[in-house]
């Protein structure tokens, strides 16, 4: 008998529903927004990566860094959780008219939550979330999502600081510790057809990617797109007899419903 595990999608909710009256205002302010960026100063990508001890990746004028929780042995239903599956820290910045912001989400134990979260709010950043990606995970790890504007300097000593506090407590790099194959027999290319997306395959898990394109989201004024996590996306692994699928929904309010319906 085949099996296939939802070891959880998690929603992720954006209010940017458009009504008709709200749509030419809309149309309007991107156009003059659009104008706006051109007077956007460009990360300086060299201060962030000596603030924060760690190398990113840049795209589009965006810069991120993400840390794989190596160092965690977590599994769901049998399946063991490994960073391609959704266990990995992340910060993402990206310029805006005023200062730069960023948009992250860290991965926290539940020995790790009350000192990431006071060094957070020590660092004068901002907590959106706090929440659990998966049911049924021993041990349990939740996810923290910050948020914070400032300069290059600024921004990456705050998060290298909260950074360090998640390997104080866990007494090392997370990263530091090998990583894991898990076994994945899967057909790919069924996948593929049917999501009519491509993804790729990391350490055995089989991941896609999807952005939103037809939503102009903006926070300050400037574009979020898929590399700020403004994304839905799906992690699959296992046997055509025994798979497990993870991931998160991005969605506008008035999509929720007929979502959770399907």
């Amino acid at each position: 008998m085949k099996s296939i595990y939802l070891l959880l999608f998690c929603v992720i909710l954006f209010s940017c529903q458009e009504t008709p009256d709200r749509e030419n205002k809309n149309k309007l302010e991107s156009s003059q927004q659009g104008d706006d960026q051109k007077d956007i100063k460009a990360l300086d990508i060299a201060v962030l990566e000596e603030g924060l001890g760690l190398k990113g990746n840049e795209n589009e004028g965006e810069f991120k860094v993400t840390i794989p929780q190596n160092d965690l042995n977590v599994t769901v239903d049998g399946f063991k959780i490994i960073p391609p599956m959704g266990l990995g820290s992340w910060v993402a910045f990206t310029p805006t008219k005023n200062q730069p912001m960023i948009m992250g989400d860290v991965v926290v134990t539940e020995q790790d939550l009350k000192p990431v979260q006071q060094e957070v709010i020590k660092q004068g950043l901002t907590i959106t979330a706090i929440h659990n990606h998966f049911v049924r995970n021993e041990p349990d790890v939740m996810y923290m999502h910050i948020g914070g504007m400032g300069s290059e300097k600024e921004l990456a000593q705050k998060v290298k600081a909260v950074l360090d506090i998640v390997e104080k407590s866990r007494g090392g790099n997370p990263s530091a510790a090998a990583s894991v194959q898990v076994e994945n027999t899967l057909d790919t290319n069924m996948i593929d057809s049917i999501l009519g997306h491509k993804g790729n395959l990391n350490n055995g898990v089989y991941k896609i990617t999807i952005g939103r394109p037809d939503v102009d989201l903006r926070e300050m004024g400037t574009k979020i797109g898929t590399f700020m996590g403004f994304n839905t996306w799906a992690s699959w692994q296992g046997t055509p007899e025994k798979a497990a699928v993870a991931g998160d929904f991005t969605m506008l309010e008035d999509e929720v419903a007929p979502v959770i319906k399907a």
